[in-house]
């Protein structure tokens, strides 16, 4: 865990109290503020709960905010020898949505929080009502830009991920359109449960499971996710969109459209892939409008049983 006592700085944007939950022997760490229907958001790589502190703090006077950290990010364990991919960090969402016994659930995804969020809706479809996207996927990756395949090379790759923490360092500039509006604080934020070589190993291990051909076991994962995300279309939906990301590109936005043709698209062409960091005041109005135009059901409670 971090040491509070030497991040003061960046620890006031981040006003939560830390809950944790048993996982396969490993501490699976999580945000779980206010009362109220649950606001499940899923965070990508290589960010952590922290990028939703936002939106946690808008809405959790009105709704239930539950924001876990994936094993190996955030404040969550970091083990060194672990299944790191996809299909073992949907089932560790899967987990907590039912440890928590989450109905009704708004799911809002971010980058690999979209096969993480999306694949773990799939398989409790019934606790899932309303879902919000944002720069992400949940199908194989139509192309790997240059910059990721890089970080991928054989021993080169990892040692400037986790030796150089250059994945995570530079997606303070390259992630954003809007690198002014990441104060000194929020940078340290973001970059903080990642602070040596071990606690990167997530960050490292994200990287190798985009997978570039057939061959790699997360593509039939992503592709088996693609096949039936047509099983939430009827969900009411909304997608927030930088279209200022050279990662998910309006390629990617394009083919949730064609998954999701009902899904209301709203388009940041001043943002960039940390979407939420660079256009949070225009995105905090729409999802509430969004929350508000789509009510979900209230659940009456049972009537005391006679005798």
């Amino acid at each position: 865990m971090l040491d509070p006592t030497s991040t003061l700085d960046w620890t006031a944007l981040y006003p939560f109290t830390s809950h944790t939950c048993r996982l396969d022997g490993q501490n699976y760490h999580y945000v779980d503020e206010g009362q109220g229907q649950p606001l499940l958001m899923v965070h990508g790589n290589p960010t952590w709960s922290f990028y939703w502190r936002n939106l946690a703090t808008e809405f959790r006077s009105s709704f239930r905010v539950v924001v876990p950290d994936h094993i190996g990010c955030g404040l969550s364990d970091k083990p060194q020898r672990y299944p790191y991919c996809l299909r073992q960090h949907i089932a560790n969402l899967v987990a907590l949505i039912e440890q928590l016994d989450l109905r009704h659930i708004t799911l809002l995804v971010h980058d690999w929080g979209g096969a993480i969020g999306l694949g773990a809706a799939l398989e409790v479809p019934d606790r899932i009502s309303r879902l919000v996207l944002f720069n992400t996927g949940a199908f194989p990756p139509p192309f790997i830009p240059w910059r990721i395949r890089v970080c991928r090379t054989p021993l080169l790759g990892t040692l400037a991920v986790r030796g150089l923490n250059l994945f995570a360092r530079a997606a303070l500039t390259m992630a954003t359109a809007r690198p002014d509006r990441l104060t000194t604080a929020v940078r340290r934020g973001l970059l903080a449960p990642y602070d040596n070589w071990s606690h990167r190993v997530a960050i490292d291990r994200f990287v190798k499971d985009i997978p570039a051909s057939p061959r790699h076991p997360t593509w039939a994962t992503l592709e088996r996710i693609e096949r039936n995300l047509v099983q939430l279309a009827d969900r009411p939906i909304t997608i927030c969109w930088g279209m200022r990301d050279w990662c998910f590109t309006e390629v990617c936005l394009q083919r949730f459209r064609r998954i999701f043709p009902h899904a209301e698209v709203h388009c940041f062409p001043e943002a960039g892939h940390y979407v939420v960091e660079d256009a949070c005041e225009r995105i905090v109005p729409i999802v509430r409008q969004f929350l508000a135009r789509h009510p979900l059901p209230v659940e009456q409670p049972e009537p005391p049983s006679s005798r």
